[in-house]
Parts: structure tokens; C-alpha cells; sequence
């Protein structure tokens, strides 16, 4: 307990602080590459898109983003390494915390899209091989981890290309692409809204102990998908014509359909991210907490609820100040997204997601979504792809890794050296 007492309260800042820097960079880099789509094609204003990011992933950092969690990320490590040693934990929690966080204010700043868990997973390798010992790592975990740089886009990829090939065939490159589209929406939002609802229950609402088995999350996720069916007929009658705008494009009236269908995927995604990856920054800021406050190591940590709020705010926050760079790479740099593309790859994004969870396959959110907008572009063509984008993302990937456990390092030595 001398620990606690002597250096507690500076530590306590400094953690408080780098838990909400890491949820700033994580709004600014993993929340606006999900709300990238929506904005590079059209469906949504930066203004609006903010808004209901805003919303959605306050309301599921806050609400679901979980009263306990993992004091270090994907198990990489036993914290119980560390039982002897609890303040080598408390620096190496704050470093990784900052270490993430500059890593994904860079990647930011030439608007790259990386993996906030990454990162952090990096992060804190860096600290326990300087710390404890490079045995500690469980090398297998991270091995997956970076198995999940080729499965994820791959997945995701393939997905897209399967599902845009189908609907230009048999809904877009037709002879009337609005009546056609008005026939398939109510079941094309049974199936987004079907897999929207398992994301949901499988990852955003995973914190709230609500432990219903797979034939109930099945019979929920139908119910709701039949219920948003029958809402959606009435509302997709209501679109009326638009000569002028149709006129210079036949498409308009179809596009309209697919915005709001993208508009809706979109606020169910940031509910499920804000839920999860709010993690990433108050995981290891609670796990340094609760040791400065009780001296002692912990598997899991409480999370109190200035924690969600301050996770909640920082992301929200790093969205609306300087998001709007990955938001750019996302939807526009990559390829030519319209709402019927960017609706294409947010639904492959979430089917991808939902089939990984089922089969146990290592899987980021980010790569995934980066991967189905690749697909939806590879299925234009390969023209329809700017690639120098694709392979500067890719590198991006690679590279957080090590970076996150380059800098972690070196703040885990300045804070040794100060406390």
C-alpha cells in the first residue's frame, strides 16, 4: 500500500488523462472510419454524421459499454505476473494508454485507418517484454491477432464482391432500378436489420450480462427484422418522384432507398462499436485505477461510471474534431462509394462480423470494413480502386504493432524514471 499512498494521486491524473486521450484518438480514427461510408457517399452530411455518431456511441459506451472489464486486452498476458510488482502494472497501463494513443493520432493525421485494438494489444506487449520478461506475452493470442490482417479484409472483401455483384444483377442494372428496389427493400432490410440485431446482442450488448442462448438472440433478431419489414413498406411508398434529379441520373430514386438503409446500418454499428472498443481505453485506465486505489492486481476491474462518461465524451469528442480525415480516406479514397455501395459494404462489414463471432475467427472491426469497401470497388473493376491507398493502409496495419510497443516502451521508462 506504500505505492498507493505515496504516488497515487499523480497517477491517478495522468491515468485519467491518457484514458481520455485514448478515447479521443479512438473517435477520431475507428469511429469515423465506421461513419466514413455514410459520408463519402452522401447518405449523410459530416455535420449529421457526427450527430448520430454522437448519439449512438455515447449510448452504447455509456449504457453497454460494460460495469467490468478485462484489466489487459485479448489475454495477452496474466496480470498476475504482476502480483509483486503492482506499480510496473500502473506505468505500464499508462504508457500503453499513451503509447495507443499517439500511435492513433498519427495515423489520424495522414488519415490511415488502424485498429484501435490493436494498438493497445501492441501497446502492452511492448511494456510486459521491458518489464517482465518476454516469456510473459502469450505469443499465441498475438500470433491471431495478426492472422487477423489478412482474414478480416479477405472476409469481409469477398463478401462485399459476392453481395454488390448480386444486386447490380438483379436490382441496380435493371430496366426500372426504383420499382425493383422498392420490391426488394422490405427484404433487404429483414436481412440488415436480422444481422444488425445479432451484432448488436453478440457485441454491443455482450456487457450487460444479459446471457440469452443462440435460439433466443435467433428469435429476437427475427422479430425485429420482421417488425422493421413491415415499418419500412409505408416509408419506402412515401419516396416520390423527382424528375429533374432523375433525369440526370435514373438511379436517384434507388439511391434514396439505399440512404436510408446505410443511415440506419450506420447507427447500428456505432451503437455495437461505442459499446466495445470503449474498452480499449477504459480497460486499462480501470486496471491502473484499482491498483493505485487498492494496491493490489486484479483480473478483472470495476468500471465506475465517470469511466463510461469520460470514455463516452473523448470519443465523441475525437470524432467532431478530427475525424473527418479518416472519414475521407474511408469514403472517398478507396473508391467511389453511393449509397447503394456504401449500404453494400457497412451489410457485408456486420455479416462478416456476425459469421467470425460464430466461428471463433481473430477478426478487427476496422480491417473489416476497410476489406468490404475494397470489395465493393474490386467489383466496378479495378479501375473503379485507387490501390496506392489500399497498399498505404495495409502498411499502416502492419506497422501498429510494433510502433504501439516502440512508444510504449519509452513512456513505460519516463514514468519508472519519474515515480
Amino acid at each position: 500500500m506504500e505505492f498507493a499512498i505515496a504516488a497515487g494521486l499523480p497517477l491517478l491524473i495522468i491515468a485519467a488523462v491518457a484514458g481520455l486521450y485514448m478515447a479521443w484518438a479512438i473517435g477520431a480514427n475507428d469511429v469515423a472510419n465506421a461513419m466514413g461510408t455514410s459520408v463519402g457517399s452522401g447518405a449523410l452530411t459530416l455535420k449529421k454524421a457526427i450527430i448520430i455518431a454522437a448519439i449512438f456511441e455515447f449510448a452504447g459506451a455509456f449504457l453497454a459499454g460494460g460495469q467490468v472489464t478485462g484489466t489487459i486486452r485479448k489475454g495477452i498476458v496474466d496480470p498476475e505476473v504482476f502480483a509483486q510488482t503492482p506499480e510496473l502494472f500502473v506505468y505500464g497501463m499508462v504508457a500503453a494508454l499513451l503509447a495507443a494513443a499517439v500511435w492513433l493520432s498519427v495515423a489520424t493525421r495522414f488519415g490511415l485507418p488502424v485498429s484501435t485494438t490493436h494498438s493497445i494489444v501492441g501497446s502492452i506487449v511492448g511494456f510486459v517484454c521491458v518489464s517482465v520478461g518476454v516469456d510473459a506475452v502469450e505469443w499465441a493470442k498475438v500470433g491471431k491477432i495478426v492472422a487477423s490482417w489478412v482474414t478480416s479484409p479477405l472476409t469481409a472483401g469477398a463478401m462485399a464482391f459476392g453481395l454488390f455483384s448480386l444486386l447490380r444483377r438483379f436490382v441496380i442494372a435493371v430496366e426500372d432500378p426504383f420499382e425493383r428496389t422498392k420490391r426488394a427493400a422490405p427484404f433487404l432490410v429483414f436481412m440488415t436489420t436480422f444481422v444488425l440485431a445479432l451484432v448488436t446482442l453478440w457485441k454491443g450488448l455482450k456487457h450487460l450480462d444479459l446471457d440469452f442462448s443462440q435460439g433466443t438472440n435467433f428469435a429476437i433478431a427475427a422479430g425485429v427484422s420482421v417488425l422493421s419489414a413491415l415499418v419500412s413498406i409505408p416509408l419506402i411508398n412515401r419516396i416520390k418522384p423527382d424528375p429533374e434529379a432523375e433525369e440526370k441520373d435514373r438511379y436517384h430514386r434507388m439511391e434514396r432507398v439505399f440512404a436510408v438503409l446505410q443511415i440506419y446500418t450506420a447507427c447500428a454499428v456505432a451503437f455495437a462499436h461505442g459499446s466495445n472498443d470503449v474498452a480499449n481505453a477504459i480497460g486499462p485506465m480501470a486496471g491502473a485505477v484499482a491498483v493505485i486505489r487498492e494496491g493490489a492486481i486484479a483480473a478483472k476491474s470495476s468500471v465506475p461510471v465517470w469511466m463510461l462518461l469520460l470514455g463516452g465524451f473523448g470519443i465523441v469528442m475525437g470524432l467532431a474534431t478530427y475525424g473527418w480525415r479518416v472519414m475521407e480516406t474511408i469514403g472517398t479514397k478507396i473508391t467511389h462509394l453511393t449509397p447503394s455501395r456504401g449500404y453494400t459494404a457497412e451489410f457485408a462489414a456486420a455479416l462478416t462480423i456476425v459469421v467470425a463471432s460464430q466461428m471463433g475467427m481473430p477478426i478487427s472491426t476496422t480491417h473489416t470494413l476497410v476489406g468490404a469497401v475494397l470489395g465493393v470497388g474490386l467489383a466496378r473493376g479495378l479501375a473503379a480502386t485507387n490501390f496506392s491507398t489500399v497498399i498505404q493502409i495495409a502498411v499502416s496495419w502492419v506497422v501498429t504493432l510494433p510502433a504501439g510497443a516502440a512508444l510504449c516502451i519509452g513512456f513505460y521508462w519516463i514514468l519508472k524514471a519519474i515515480f
